[in-house]
């Protein structure tokens, strides 16, 4: 990853926000990216992911808030920021009928590549795409539609790569992939900003960024936001989980209990607290089973933050009404 120097950032944005209708979308959101670094841009549906994206490369123009993209202003060089930036949206959005070197012809045209057939190959040729260049894109499974499109996305050599939950729908493998070409062309220098549902996706990422409600609400690397979390888990293994899990759920100081398998992993802010809460549980059961100390996962973390930002989303609008 490129060093921390004020000339290497990419994105940097203060204040961002979008409303449609009475609903605020973006809630004056702040971040910046610097080059060559690989960003998880995490949050559930509806947080605001895909509007921050979507503003921050000029295709839709934030209400308040200001910021650079590449070093242009997002209000006054929308249409110069568009060039630079490669946008991998969720839905596949190329044309079915055409192959897979038509498709990527067709776009080198809309950016008036120079040698426009030998880039073209090139691109096929770094993506695996050439064996298949004459499939129709209709044809293709959902990992080599994804491999197309960010073939088309990377092709006109962008500066900033912006993916939209890029492997929603392909299998492990073909994300695998995916991501391992992601931060191939991110050691070459290129900076990327994806949306992701997954936590292995988000723990590949140099840093994240977790939204709810259009506010941004933790960011980091994975372990100083699980670190900054301060919760602690316990991992009961055994017999009976199930059982266990319904009788710790109601205990104080316990937050979430989750079954994984044979184990169930307890998990809440005070040690002290959820110890008495495992012990307590274990005994009005029966079990048997054996309670460890273990490891706090990036999802315990993100669904605390999402309980907390609903919580925070029911008293504002509790208060408002």
């Amino acid at each position: 990853m490129a060093a921390d120097r004020p000339e290497e950032v990419v994105i940097d944005i203060h204040g961002l926000t979008k409303r449609f209708g009475e609903k605020t979308v973006v809630d004056h959101v702040s971040l910046d990216v610097r080059r060559g670094e690989i960003v998880g841009f995490l949050g559930p549906n509806g947080s605001g992911k895909t509007t921050t994206i979507r503003m921050i490369c000029g295709l839709l123009r934030p209400d308040d808030g200001s910021g650079t993209c590449l070093g242009l202003d997002i209000l006054r060089d929308a249409d110069r920021i568009k060039r630079q930036v490669g946008y991998m949206t969720q839905r596949f959005s190329y044309y079915e009928d055409l192959t897979i070197r038509e498709n990527l012809d067709f776009v080198a045209r809309i950016y008036d590549l120079k040698n426009r057939a030998e880039t073209v190959k090139a691109t096929l040729q770094r993506l695996g795409l050439y064996e298949r260049r004459d499939q129709l894109a209709g044809s293709l499974s959902g990992g080599w539609k994804q491999r197309l499109a960010l073939a088309a996305s990377v092709m006109h050599q962008p500066k900033l790569l912006l993916l939209d939950e890029p492997t929603a729908g392909v299998d492990p493998q073909a994300r695998r992939e995916f991501w391992d070409e992601i931060h191939d062309l991110a050691s070459d220098g290129l900076t990327v900003l994806v949306s992701t549902h997954y936590m292995d996706e988000a723990e590949r990422c140099h840093r994240i960024i977790y939204i709810a409600y259009g506010k941004i609400v933790a960011r980091g690397t994975v372990a100083e936001v699980i670190e900054s979390s301060g919760l602690s888990t316990i991992v009961v293994s055994g017999k009976d989980v199930g059982a266990i899990a319904k009788t710790v759920r109601e205990m104080p100081g316990v937050e979430q209990a989750a079954p994984f398998g044979n184990d169930l992993h307890v998990v809440g802010p005070d040690p002290a607290a959820l110890k008495r809460a495992v012990d307590a549980a274990l005994a009005e059961t029966g079990s048997d089973a054996v309670a460890e100390p273990g490891e706090t996962s990036l999802e315990d973390v993100f669904i605390r933050l999402m309980q907390q930002a609903q919580a925070r989303d029911r008293s504002t609008n509790g208060k408002a009404s």
